[in-house]
């Protein structure tokens, strides 16, 4: 069997490598190398290839824009290559999508080859296609949650990394960002902010309250089916009883990850 096969990197070293490896196997036919998203489109239309690796952060065009442009159900056979990002491979992992982590040694690089030609011989075609569009969609969602918020300080504005945040709280149509020893205001309201967080980071304990989970250090019964959440900078907020459950299952969530 004759796997025709395009690499597609912005990273030449990285590129040369793949290169490099696929040279190794007498089963590979490498139609060539590509540096951008926007001949990576162009190749994979005219060449057709059985099988593509494909970084997925390239400047302008990323993998995901190729794969979107190209349509996932017109996609060859497709290992991501990237840089390591925790919830990229999650969502790799849980569509069962071939991936590669920069830098990678022979050995992974020789079973992600594997995969790719038994999931080849299997012809799984629309399979392949839902799982790409699942994880595309998965991806896609992340990048629309905020990394950093841009709050004014006097004649400055600064770009607050929403992982250095503690809590939040409302205050009409304010927000106060509570970090570990400054707080900062935002003319926006909770509700709108809170659609831009990643739900799986931040929670909301209560009306007037959004809490970051992994700043979370203990949660404490109160009274009335209330519970009182410790953060880890020794802030206390009330929890809403009726977000007891869900956020209990988030933190729960949360722990598991961390274990794995």
């Amino acid at each position: 069997m004759s796997i025709a096969t395009l690499v597609v990197d912005d990273e030449p070293i990285a590129r040369r490598a793949i290169v490099r490896l696929l040279r190794d196997d007498p089963e590979i036919e490498l139609l060539g190398e590509c540096g951008d998203g926007v001949s990576a489109v162009k190749a994979i239309r005219s060449q057709l290839p059985d099988l593509v690796f494909l970084d997925i952060q390239m400047p302008a065009i990323t993998g995901l824009d190729v794969v979107a442009t190209i349509g996932a159900a017109r996609m060859p056979a497709t290992v991501f290559v990237t840089a390591y990002e925790q919830y990229a491979v999650r969502a790799f992992e849980a569509n069962a999508v071939d991936y590669l982590v920069k830098p990678f040694g022979r050995e992974r690089f020789a079973d992600t080859l594997r995969r790719a030609k038994a999931r080849l011989s299997a012809g799984e075609g629309p399979q392949a296609s839902a799982k790409l569009l699942e994880m595309l969609d998965a991806l896609r969602k992340r990048e629309d949650f905020l990394e950093r918020i841009p709050v004014r300080i006097e004649e400055h504005v600064v770009l607050v990394p929403v992982d250095d945040i503690v809590w939040i709280q409302a205050s009409r149509n304010t927000v106060q960002l509570h970090l570990a020893g400054q707080v900062h205001e935002l003319r926006e309201t909770m509700t709108a902010l809170a659609a831009r967080l990643d739900p799986r980071n931040f929670a909301r304990v209560h009306r007037s309250a959004i809490v970051n989970v992994r700043r979370v250090k203990a949660i404490h019964p109160w009274f009335n089916g209330h519970h009182v959440v410790v953060m880890d900078t020794g802030q206390q907020l009330r929890m809403s009883r009726y977000q007891h459950e869900t956020f209990l299952r988030l933190v729960s969530t949360r722990r598991d990850e961390r274990a794995g």
